[in-house]
């Protein structure tokens, strides 16, 4: 945790794609700050070996499985955190999915998925989870892909779902900025993860 990181103590987060990548950086992050994280994901037993490696730091961690194309899922996570703690500080949309190829070569089925994981599920969560955010003031984090500001070669539905992904962030900013809640989008470049 740098100097430039803010006091989580008491914060409580949800982190999707919190197994690995981003997603994981950011949970460990958080709980090292002292933050109660929900590390959302799919793969329950990725999870879990995410959640030993953390316990001990500065805050507590927990594993909450959740596909986000699962409607079912999505509001089940809103109803836990309804029900456990009654708001939340912190929602980071880590979890996504990637694909590539040519439009001509590639399926509809493909841009179903993209827009799925990619869109839908976080608008959805946050549908769900706004209320539980304007309590405290929360904030939301989108981690986008540089790849939503410009299209590359072969990525173009990728790249339409970040842009997807972008616009629905910005237009949620200027919906909930009377009720001070704070919305971000970051776009990172390729990733080694």
């Amino acid at each position: 945790i740098g100097p430039h990181m803010p006091e989580l103590k008491n914060q409580i987060a949800v982190v999707t794609g919190a197994s690995g990548g981003i997603g994981g950086a950011i949970a460990s992050a958080f709980i090292q700050g002292g933050a109660h994280v929900v590390a959302v994901g799919r793969d329950i037993a990725k999870l879990e070996a995410f959640v030993m490696r953390l316990r001990g730091l500065a805050g507590t961690v927990e594993a909450f499985r959740a596909d986000l194309t699962q409607d079912d899922d999505l509001r089940g996570l809103a109803e836990y955190l309804s029900h456990t703690s009654g708001r939340l500080d912190i929602l980071v949309h880590s979890a996504g999915v990637y694909a590539r190829g040519k439009l001509e070569k590639s399926s509809v089925e493909t841009m179903d998925a993209l827009y799925a994981a990619n869109v839908r599920g976080p608008y959805l969560l946050t549908k769900e989870l706004l209320p539980l955010l304007k309590r405290p003031r929360g904030q939301i984090a989108f981690i986008n892909s540089s790849a939503g500001l410009s299209a590359r070669p072969a990525a173009g539905q990728y790249s339409a779902s970040q842009h997807w992904s972008k616009a629905l962030a910005d237009g949620l900013r200027h919906d909930v900025n009377a009720d001070q809640v704070r919305v971000l989008s970051v776009y990172p470049a390729r990733t080694a993860t």
